[in-house]
């Protein structure tokens, strides 16, 4: 029976949901920011990286290195939690 692939665990979906968020931000379309990271010595093609923003593709250490670093981030940004703005006093209280 062959290996069962590895799923994307919740940093996992967490990251690709923060690439997308950064990519867009930036205004790189998928090529674009394919092509940088490319430059940076990290062979990527576009499907590659758009197999990890929808989750079909991991993201191992070396491509998120190499993401970050073209978009211009630390990698420890795309790792993080999207943080909500805290709720100001009389909000959202019940």
């Amino acid at each position: 029976m062959p290996p069962r692939p590895l799923e994307n665990g919740p940093a996992g979906r967490a990251a690709a949901h923060a690439i997308e968020r950064s990519r867009s931000a930036h205004g790189y379309s998928l090529r674009q920011l394919a092509a940088r990271v490319t430059a940076l010595g990290r062979p990527m093609t576009f499907t590659a990286l758009s197999r990890i923003e929808r989750t079909v593709r991991r993201c191992d250490v070396d491509d998120l290195v190499a993401i970050a670093a073209a978009l211009g981030v630390p990698p420890h940004v795309l790792l993080a939690e999207p943080r909500l703005p805290p709720a100001r006093a009389g909000e959202g209280a019940t």
